[in-house]
């Protein structure tokens, strides 16, 4: 952690923002009709996530910075039960849809390893 100098040398933040990424490529492929629906919500969702954990990092207590990733911690949740409904209704090849949620459930870990530290107790 001495190498870090900003909320963008933090690994759980990069990984936020590759899903955001990806997040954004697959609903290019959503029918034009879920723009405002999943398609949408989904990307509010994934860039939520990096957005959290950046707006924590900034702000000037140890509680508030919890407070902000448990808050992109609920954002990954929401963004990983958009994806499964998607998936479940067909709206993207489940491969792609698979290989998202691969990485939100490394970034759960992640983010739980993040706040544990931050609480200062050993993650699980």
């Amino acid at each position: 952690m001495s190498d870090v100098r900003s909320y963008r040398d933090l690994k759980v933040w990069q990984q936020a923002m590759d899903i955001a990424v990806g997040t954004y490529e697959l609903t290019k492929a959503y029918p034009r009709e879920e723009l405002f629906g999943l398609t949408s919500q989904s990307r509010r969702a994934a860039s939520s996530i990096a957005a959290n954990i950046a707006e924590g990092y900034g702000r000037a207590s140890k509680a508030s910075y919890l407070s902000f990733l448990r808050i992109a911690r609920g954002s990954l949740k929401e963004l990983e039960t958009h994806l499964i409904l998607a998936d479940r209704v067909g709206l993207s090849a489940s491969g792609k849809i698979e290989l998202l949620l691969q990485q939100t459930d490394e970034l759960g870990r992640m983010l739980h390893g993040l706040i544990a530290r931050v609480q200062g107790r050993p993650a699980r």
